[in-house]
């Protein structure tokens, strides 16, 4: 008898877990066992240390999740992890060893995060402990608007713009490590639309994994948008997966 993998979701910045909610209830409408831990969003390895721990209390297969940042927690959180059968990227970072989020943001045309002046697109806040230099990012709403979550209905960005949590600046330009994607098969859903990581980018990124790659007419938060086609790519990772036990 084949038993469902669980599927672990992980957000990126300016996010949570409530990101989720739409893919959360076609998966379990789909009877598969679903988590969505939080992303503590201040640091590559730390981050990936902490979901690393998490996997450690979960019995049986998993399929890692990533949304954006979550796609660098999720490629150091799953190595030498054998239970962890796919990862599957969400318009997400597919980082190569040593790749920073900066580094990829910018490595093509398109991002409205590649800027020379950060204050441009991030609110910058101090936070207690932050190494000199450091600060905690957040989007402005008028970026939230018209690059970040261009497809989804005003009221749904006010609560975006409202509920978002920052990641630190330190983060973002924290090398990756030694990827998990080069052992554990991956996939990935593009959005063409996407403004903050450009679609070009992710295809790049796809072809150096050798994801297997959906593409859709979505912003940068298809998890949001388009719950019904992130959850179904999920579910071919998942499927997959039960093939390779």
């Amino acid at each position: 008898m084949d038993h469902k993998p669980t599927i672990v979701l992980v957000h990126g910045a300016w996010a949570d877990g409530s990101s989720w909610d739409g893919v959360i209830t076609r998966l379990e409408h789909m009877g598969y066992s679903v988590v969505a831990p939080p992303d503590p969003l201040r640091g590559v390895s730390s981050d990936a240390a902490y979901l690393a721990d998490y996997l450690s209390t979960l019995k049986g297969p998993l399929v890692l999740v990533g949304h954006s940042y979550g796609g660098m927690v999720i490629t150091n959180a799953a190595l030498g992890n054998r239970n962890v059968k796919a990862l599957v990227y969400d318009d997400a970072y597919i980082p190569a060893q040593g790749q920073t989020v900066v580094e990829i943001t910018g490595a093509k045309p398109g991002s409205a995060l590649a800027v020379s002046d950060p204050t441009t697109v991030f609110n910058l806040v101090p936070y207690p402990g932050a190494p000199a230099g450091d600060a905690d990012l957040y989007l402005k709403p008028k970026l939230v608007r018209t690059a970040f979550a261009q497809d989804v209905p005003f009221l749904k960005q006010n609560q975006l713009i409202a509920t978002q949590r920052p990641v630190t600046a330190s983060a973002l330009n924290e090398p990756s490590g030694a990827p998990a994607w080069k052992t554990i098969p991956s996939w990935a859903l593009i959005g063409r639309q996407d403004r903050i990581i450009p679609a070009a980018e992710q295809r790049a990124m796809a072809r150096t994994a050798h994801a297997h790659v959906t593409e859709i007419n979505s912003s940068h938060v298809s998890l949001i948008s388009h719950p019904q086609a992130v959850a179904d790519v999920i579910v071919s990772a998942a499927r997959h997966s039960l093939k390779r036990r």
